[in-house]
């Protein structure tokens, strides 16, 4: 594969980077974005193409992003692969958020004069849709209606090298297990970083070769993503529930926003909790200080289990549009990461 250039604009969500390559110079085969996903996994051209985009010197250690790909069929305007320095995730709502904004900015779904366009996209794990809200030019927000989600495992417990821990797993897109900070000490908040990737990143490969990382319905979700260390921050004035997050996925990366799968799981756990209902909105902190309203937008039953259907507001803002170069000369050329 010999690519001299490649496109791409960049967005972030609440802090989190998110790429668009909207005509990725490599085939991508699959009938559904599903399959697509397991064909980029096992094809070296298009995994190339995302260690290029991620890898320094173009990216970095937590860059994160999507190749465009059709959708699964007419009812979606696009489908997406969604990728990080690890691979290929299921699922990433920071990165429909910013492709809903993206749809807008390109002319590919036109604003609504009522002032909301929807925007249908099918990720991995299933289609999910941004609202895209705007004032005349200016966009106002986007609400991301993510797929069912559903606790899977209630109160396991694992050994870590911090000692024994309790968490709750849940499926928002992908799977994450839950832990509440406190229980080991920290807050989530910089100046502990790195202690939070540490744990996050343990709990996350302990449990990911197990029986906890099963999906119940479709074995192509099955593992679990990331890890979110909370510490509940009360209600604010309206009543709200008030936590803060930060989300150590895949091998150690972290996520700079709220995490959109992520807070779509921390919907559904708490639910289940009973402190999670119709009308009360949780406020989802980032480790940086951004923030997303998340609340439950239907409920329905999946495989047994009482599922809910979240709904997240953010926003995304634009930050680049980038032609990269390829020397075929470069030894670096595929890029690197330290971590």
């Amino acid at each position: 594969m010999r690519i001299r250039e490649i496109s791409t604009t960049d967005y972030h969500t609440a802090g989190e980077p998110f790429r668009i390559v909207s005509d990725p110079p490599v085939a991508i085969e699959g009938a559904t974005v599903a399959e697509k996903r397991m064909f980029a996994i096992g094809d070296p051209h298009v995994d190339r193409l995302r260690r290029l985009l991620c890898f320094e010197p173009r990216g970095h250690a937590d860059m994160y992003g999507g190749f465009l790909v059709e959708p699964d069929d007419d009812g979606a305007h696009v489908g997406v692969l969604f990728w990080h320095k690890d691979g290929f995730s299921t699922a990433c709502g920071h990165g429909t958020i910013a492709l809903g904004v993206w749809a807008v900015h390109s002319g590919l779904v036109e604003p609504d004069p009522s002032g909301v366009a929807e925007v249908r996209i099918d990720v991995p794990s299933g289609r999910v849709t941004a609202r895209v809200r705007t004032d005349g030019e200016r966009f106002t927000g986007v609400d991301f209606v993510s797929v069912p989600s559903y606790p899977l495992h209630r109160k396991v417990e694992v050994t870590t090298s911090r000692g024994e821990v309790v968490v709750d797993i849940g499926f928002g897109g992908a799977t994450y297990a839950h832990l509440d900070a406190s229980g080991i000490g920290l807050g989530v908040a910089p100046e502990n970083y790195t202690e939070l990737i540490a744990v996050g990143r343990e709990i996350k490969w302990l449990l990911d070769d197990t029986a906890y990382a099963v999906h119940p319905l479709d074995d192509r979700l099955s593992g679990v993503y990331g890890t979110i260390l909370f510490e509940d921050l009360g209600t604010d004035a309206e009543g709200n529930l008030h936590q803060r997050n930060v989300t150590v996925f895949a091998d150690g990366e972290v996520d700079r926003s709220p995490c959109g799968s992520g807070t779509c799981s921390r919907v559904a756990v708490l639910a289940a909790d009973g402190v999670l209902w119709p009308g009360r909105e949780l406020v989802h902190d980032s480790i940086v200080g951004t923030r997303f309203h998340a609340r439950i937008a239907g409920e329905l039953t999946v495989a047994g289990r009482r599922a809910v259907v979240p709904e997240i507001t953010g926003m995304a803002f634009r930050t680049g549009r980038h032609i990269f170069e390829i020397d075929p000369e470069d030894s670096l050329g595929e890029g690197f990461v330290l971590r």
